[in-house]
C-alpha cells in the first residue's frame, strides 16, 4: 500500500511527464518558428505559367488582374487563388510581384500552405501568406497568422500565434 503523501508526489510527477510529452506531439503555441521545406522550394528562373476565367490590363499602372479560378504555375510549385495582380518591371514578361487573394493555396510536393493573401517576389525568391495560414508538411500541421518562405533556401518563418501538430513517426 503507498501512503497519501507518496501516492500525492507520484501522481504529481505523472501530471508532468503528461503535460512534457502532450507539449512534445501537440506543440507548443508561440510567436514564431523556424521551418524547413523539403518540397517547397522554386525555381525563379523557371517560366511562370497563369491561367484564368478572366484578364484585365492596365497599361498605364503595368499591372495585369487575373480572376477567377487563378492557377500559377512555376516548375514544380503551383498557386491557386480568385484573384491575382501580377506587377510588371521593365517590361511585360519581366514579372517582379504576384499578389495573390481570395483563398490562396500554395502546393509543392507533398508540402500544402493555405491563406488569405499571398505576395510572392520572384527577384527575392520569397512569398509571404498571410491571414489564417495553414502549412501541412506530409501528417504534420502549423497554422499561425503569417508565413514567409525563401524558395532559394527552403526555408520559412511562421508568426503570429503560432500551434503546431506533430505526428509521432512523421519526418
Amino acid at each position: 500500500m503507498i501512503s497519501t503523501p507518496l501516492r500525492s508526489s507520484l501522481l504529481r510527477m505523472n501530471l508532468s511527464a503528461i503535460t512534457v510529452i502532450l507539449i512534445a506531439l501537440w506543440g507548443v503555441p508561440a510567436l514564431a518558428q523556424q521551418i524547413a521545406f523539403g518540397g517547397i522550394r522554386g525555381d525563379s528562373t523557371a517560366p511562370v505559367e497563369i491561367t484564368a476565367d478572366t484578364l484585365t490590363v492596365d497599361q498605364t499602372t503595368g499591372i495585369a488582374t487575373f480572376a477567377g479560378n487563378v492557377l500559377i504555375g512555376q516548375g514544380e510549385m503551383r498557386l491557386s487563388a480568385a484573384e491575382v495582380l501580377v506587377e510588371y518591371g521593365e517590361t511585360t514578361s519581366d514579372i517582379s510581384k504576384l499578389r495573390a487573394s481570395g483563398g490562396v493555396t500554395l502546393v509543392s510536393g507533398a508540402e500544402a500552405a493555405e491563406a488569405q493573401e499571398a505576395v510572392y517576389t520572384l527577384k527575392d525568391s520569397l512569398v509571404v501568406m498571410t491571414g489564417d495560414v495553414l502549412l501541412t508538411q506530409g501528417q504534420n500541421i502549423m497554422a499561425g497568422q503569417s508565413l514567409t518562405v525563401n524558395l532559394t533556401t527552403g526555408t520559412g518563418n511562421m508568426a503570429g500565434r503560432v500551434r503546431t501538430v506533430l505526428q509521432p513517426g512523421s519526418n
